[in-house]
């Protein structure tokens, strides 16, 4: 197995996961006894980032040495500066084939196939590495193996991860290596992801005290005290945060979030620019119809609900949010067969029966209240508001009896919070129970 200083240098300078091989590298000395002159002009070249000069040392050398190693890499290295990526794949294959015990080709390849979204061939090359020798390389380029492995388990956007492990990966490089804010930041977002609040806010807070202005320690502990409804708390932290990345959508959409939560009049007219921005953007479509929706407006909200039901026209969420702006602009026999149709979709959804029992009522159908009303309550418990329509719908077929025991019920956990449907309900049992 080769042991480069020059691959020490090198790889020293990749993030984990970068995007390109880095130019510039310091040069290097190589300590190896035997090393063909090509081969070292070759490395010279690279150390200079000549990669033309390398490649015209390189090429001819392994026509006539196709199997060494050392060769190999430094060519998959070249290649991989120049975003030849293709070949630079192929190249660091070759060289841990032809030495599958090479840390060195192992752990680059594994980098490369991360950066081009290979994250299931990048983990068995990075694994691969994490059990050998890195000999000259020493520990901490292990740990880089580590740290790329971390970053691929974590949950993601598109990935379903496995923060246990992500976890696992993070303390293996912990024990070769000093800790990092980037690891720390890490560990906090893997708390997150394990349901551990209190450890991640301690970890985010670990990193703004050395970086207060830290944009990711910022957000993350703002995103921790919004889910544990401390908004007051996560606003100035996200202001922080957009302070260095002001058209950031995720940062708006949180902030715009927030604000919407304290009933913060802010919070439309961000959303409102933010999808200006991000026409396309469902996530920002959909918060930005839910805020407009809670304003009051739900003719305008419903239009973003119908555009973003074109693209997805069984998504029970957007149906019953559509449903529900049509109940709010009394278009009440549109919404039941919008309800209708959430149910036939999952019968297991229980703001659909709500919305269809609604529906049905205000259409004229007390017996479709009912049955919408006890697949409801196999899913969902009862409210004020669902005891009302059960005392309702029993009172308009003339079921005196159980009209009654579920006006008690409403009035019972109504509780004074619902003053003209209380006196409703009042007047009727002063009728039914004369009778």
């Amino acid at each position: 197995m080769f042991r480069s200083a020059l691959f020490v240098f090198l790889v020293a300078a990749l993030p984990c996961l970068g995007q390109n091989a880095p130019q510039d590298v310091p040069p290097a000395k190589d300590s190896a006894a035997q090393l063909s002159p090509q081969v070292a002009e070759a490395e010279a070249a690279i150390v200079k980032s000549d990669w033309k000069a390398a490649e015209s040392k390189l090429d001819p050398y392994l026509v006539s040495h196709p199997q060494d190693g050392r060769a190999l890499f430094d060519a998959a290295y070249v290649a991989d500066a120049q975003n030849r990526l293709d070949d630079a794949v192929s190249l660091y294959q070759r060289a841990a084939a032809g030495d599958p015990r090479s840390f060195e080709a192992h752990l680059m390849l594994g980098l490369l196939l991360a950066r081009q979204g290979k994250l299931d061939q990048a983990r068995t090359e990075l694994v691969t590495a994490t059990q050998l020798d890195p000999g000259d390389a020493g520990p901490a380029l292990k740990a880089r193996a580590w740290r790329a492995l971390a970053q691929i388990d974590k949950p993601g956007p598109g990935n379903k991860g496995d923060a246990a492990q992500a976890s696992t990966d993070l303390l293996e490089a912990l024990k070769v290596s000093p800790e990092t804010p980037e690891d720390t930041l890490l560990a906090a977002s893997l708390a997150e992801e394990s349901g551990q609040p209190d450890a991640a806010a301690a970890a985010y807070r670990r990193v703004l005290a050395k970086d207060p202005k830290s944009a990711q320690a910022n957000a993350g502990l703002a995103r921790v005290l919004v889910h544990q409804g401390k908004y007051a708390d996560a606003e100035p932290l996200l202001r922080i945060a957009l302070e260095q990345s002001p058209d950031d959508p995720a940062l708006n959409a949180e902030l715009a979030t927030d604000l919407a939560a304290q009933d913060k009049a802010e919070a439309l007219p961000l959303l409102q620019k933010l999808h200006d921005a991000h026409p396309a953007d469902p996530a920002i479509t959909r918060m930005l119809a839910d805020i407009m929706a809670q304003a009051g407006d739900a003719a305008g909200s419903d239009q973003l609900y119908l555009k973003l039901l074109t693209a997805d026209p069984d998504n029970t969420g957007l149906l019953v949010a559509h449903g529900q702006a049509l109940i709010r602009q009394l278009r009440y026999s549109e919404a039941l067969k919008v309800f209708d149709k959430v149910t036939s979709i999952d019968p297991a959804d229980g703001n659909g029966w709500s919305g269809l029992a609604f529906a049905a009522m205000k259409t004229g159908h007390p017996e479709v209240t009912l049955h919408a009303l006890t697949m409801r309550s196999k899913y969902l418990p009862e409210v004020p508001s669902t005891y009302f329509l059960w005392a309702t719908s029993y009172d308009t077929l003339h079921d005196k009896s159980a009209a009654i025991t579920y006006y008690h019920h409403f009035l019972d956990a109504a509780a004074g919070k619902y003053p003209d449907q209380e006196w409703q309900a009042k007047q009727r049992l002063l009728q039914l129970e004369k009778k």
